[in-house]
């Protein structure tokens, strides 16, 4: 079956737990048929925790909810100001009863948030073994601009997704060793010097996203995320 483009919905501000929630019940309910769909959420100031996750990489969380979640990678931030996509998708519809691999899907999602970057003037990049995309050159260079984090099943079907940070309050990046790294600078499109609403950045990622996922998905190597 040929990918088709994923529908986008529009959550507005919502509280982390009732979109997990959402994420799992929509994932659960699906079947081979169910379309792709992208949804664009802005949430209140929450810190999130991957599975393999240690809970000592919260360094002082200052009243903001600690959320374990079933996705990949460490300890994140969430918050106002940050653009944040998850990815209801079904990795298995472009290739029928083969194995699934995900590193080509992460590839792809990182390639969006490097467009719009572009789109901005604004030059990012990946860093080996450190999914998420960061600042590629001036006196930034390094500082993490993107965080991703995926849930994929056994099913092909995949859950949480990707953030930018656009116009933050950067703080509660300062109270965690943020995806595990003791000292790692987190800056925000704003930090860099663009001033951008954040309803044309949560757009220009959506559709960057929606493009690069509705190519076909090649099998890659590994799990990433």
């Amino acid at each position: 079956m040929p990918a088709n483009r994923p529908a986008i919905r529009e959550l507005g501000r919502a509280d982390y737990d009732t979109v997990f929630a959402a994420m799992r019940a929509f994932t659960d309910a699906r079947t081979p048929d169910t379309p792709d769909e992208l949804w664009i959420v802005e949430h209140p100031p929450v810190f999130t925790l991957g599975l393999g996750a240690d809970r000592g990489h919260v360094l002082n969380a200052h009243q903001i909810p600690v959320v374990q979640t079933d996705r990949g990678g460490e300890v994140t931030y969430h918050g106002p100001g940050q653009v944040v996509i998850y990815l209801l998708m079904d990795l298995r519809r472009n290739k029928p009863g083969g194995k699934l691999y995900a590193r080509q899907f992460v590839h792809k999602i990182e390639q969006a948030v490097i467009d719009v970057l572009a789109a901005y003037n604004l030059a990012g990049e990946r860093v080996e073994g450190a999914p998420g995309i960061y600042i590629a050159e001036g006196p930034r260079k390094g500082a993490k601009i993107a965080a991703l984090g995926l849930k994929v099943r056994g099913n092909g079907c995949t859950y949480h997704g990707v953030s930018l940070n656009v116009a933050m309050d950067l703080s509660p990046f300062t109270w965690i060793n943020p995806c595990g790294y003791s000292g790692l600078a987190t800056v925000d499109m704003r930090t860099m010097g663009v001033e951008a609403p954040l309803h044309d950045v949560q757009q220009a990622l959506a559709q960057a996203l929606a493009g690069h996922l509705s190519a076909t998905i090649k099998p890659t190597e590994t799990l990433s995320g």
